[in-house]
């Protein structure tokens, strides 16, 4: 597929199924807690290939690569921080490898997820080492043969600036999405219009941008609405979590069922995200139910709050951070702004 794949299939489709949960799936075929996951692209390939084999049988238009924790800042940890190149550079090539089999197109998404550390001035790593070592991991991926670099669960918006500027020196086309964790807000503070005003001033801005992981499922699709609510003409992601994390039995479990992901892949859609995915504790079975109702589920208004907390639960907190009030303010304010 040539480099902007992605863009090419977004302008022949009103909407792409994203992949599931990486985490949950490696933890599910043997993964340990503390191990590096990326270091099963080399020791366990068949595992990765089953890995990105799952939402690909299951009807995904889009998966991304294990290589979130992928930057040397991470596998430092791991003491692999001078396997940078090859662990993402096996990745993708695993990645491309099932993509290429499909029968159709798939792309093949390069996650790279945060640094791990806390940026100047709060925090010891510059912006220009961020960069560096996004732009080190960002080259790995397009050697691998990835399509599009895809960002994720960033709280940050330097750190999101500083793999921005990664992807252009890679000259990767990228995708780029914040988590909205706390009370509607990213761990450093932004909200949902912060989000779009920080995209808008980027020198290079990404294909498409949104939210991913988070709380909930209803917490996300409120962000998601705040992102629509701004008149943003770009491309919205939304991949939130199947349902909420409860400890059973000393291990997590999502407590979100197929049915429920269906409901949010639709309201997903009529909320205005374009590409739609799960994260945390999403499996194929879920994408499966989320691609049948994408497919046979007509399109409609945007839900309303009140819709969705019926659907798919109730928020984590009474505003998203857009307002000093309740949801309900914030709607009538952004029919206003509208």
């Amino acid at each position: 597929m040539s480099q902007d794949a992605l863009s090419t299939l977004l302008d022949t489709r009103e909407w792409l199924l994203a992949d599931g949960a990486t985490g949950t799936t490696l933890f599910n075929m043997g993964l340990t807690s503390g191990d590096a996951p990326e270091m099963w692209n080399v020791d366990h390939p068949d595992r990765v290939r089953a890995l990105y084999q799952g939402p690909v049988d299951a009807g995904s238009d889009l998966f991304l690569t294990n290589t979130f924790g992928g930057n040397a800042s991470r596998l430092k940890l791991h003491e692999a921080q001078n396997r940078v190149g090859e662990l993402n550079r096996v990745a993708a090539e695993l990645g491309r490898e099932v993509a290429d089999k499909a029968g159709r197109p798939v792309i093949v998404a390069g996650s790279m997820g945060p640094t791990g550390e806390i940026m100047e001035p709060m925090g010891p790593l510059s912006f220009d080492g961020a960069v560096e070592m996004f732009h080190e991991q960002a080259d790995a991926l397009k050697a691998g043969g990835v399509d599009v670099l895809w960002v994720e669960t960033i709280s940050s918006p330097d750190e999101y600036k500083a793999a921005a500027r990664a992807a252009e020196l890679s000259g990767m086309p990228w995708c780029g999405t914040m988590s909205f964790d706390t009370a509607g807000r990213t761990m450093m503070g932004l909200t949902s219009a912060d989000m779009v005003k920080l995209v808008d001033g980027l020198p290079n801005p990404p294909i498409a941008f949104g939210a991913n992981c988070g709380v909930g499922a209803s917490d996300l699709l409120r962000t998601v609405l705040g992102f629509a609510q701004t008149g943003t003409e770009r491309t919205l992601i939304a991949k939130g979590n199947a349902g909420i994390p409860k400890y059973v039995e000393g291990h997590i479990h999502y407590d979100g069922t197929p049915e429920l992901m269906a409901d949010y892949a639709v309201m997903a859609r009529d909320c205005g995200a374009r590409i739609i995915g799960g994260c945390c504790g999403t499996t194929p079975e879920h994408l499966r139910h989320m691609r049948e109702a994408l497919e046979t589920r007509p399109k409609g208004p945007a839900p309303t709050l009140e819709a969705i907390a019926e659907a798919l639960g109730g928020f984590s907190s009474a505003s998203d951070g857009t307002d000093d009030k309740g949801p309900a303010r914030r709607e009538r304010r952004g029919r206003r702004r509208g």
